[in-house]
């Protein structure tokens, strides 16, 4: 699925650009995640967990998904950077398609600008349109009241916990909880 370009007003007034990544913008996507990965906890993977994982394999997964008609990336440009991403997937097997998952991935830097929240809108309401979707679903990790705040403001509840899910460097332990919004 495309996302075609639309230009938001961030908080702080400076313009950035949403849309689907382009194959071309593989390199600095795969940057963006990897620089997002080593900058909190709260994503599922560290950087070295992409260790393998190339720019010819970034674009194929951009061009996989802007083929997809069950994936959709919306991507935050700023001064034609990509500085942080929203997905949605689509289920599509018949007990499972009146669900959808959504991911977001955002650079410490840019946080607090009313990114995630833009994404989110686009995102929701693009779920609203779709055929026959009627939960969103995310997950967030122990720790992340950041992420859960966002995730709140738009209406999704706690339905489970999975306990001790990531287990961190340091040797502690992240329990994962389970989000549902019905639309």
């Amino acid at each position: 699925m495309i996302f075609e370009a639309k230009e938001i007003n961030l908080k702080n007034g400076i313009k950035a650009i949403l849309k689907t990544p382009e194959t071309t913008d593989a390199k600095m996507f795969l940057d963006n995640i990897l620089t997002a990965s080593g900058e909190t906890e709260f994503l599922s993977r560290y950087p070295e967990d992409w260790e393998g994982f190339t720019v010819a394999d970034e674009e194929k997964w951009i061009c996989d998904n802007r083929k997809s008609e069950n994936n959709l990336v919306i991507a935050c440009y700023i001064d034609g950077k990509a500085v942080g991403s929203c997905d949605i997937t689509f289920f599509k097997d018949m007990k499972s398609s009146h669900r959808a998952g959504i991911g977001i991935a955002i650079r410490k830097e840019y946080w607090n600008m009313g990114i995630g929240s833009a994404m989110f809108r686009e995102i929701i309401e693009i779920a609203e349109k779709h055929r026959g979707t009627e939960i969103l679903e995310l997950e967030y990790l122990e720790g992340n009241e950041r992420g859960k705040a966002l995730y709140e403001k738009f209406g999704f509840k706690t339905v489970a916990v999975k306990p001790k899910i990531c287990k961190l460097r340091d040797g502690t332990y992240q329990d994962l909880f389970y989000m549902q919004k019905e639309i």
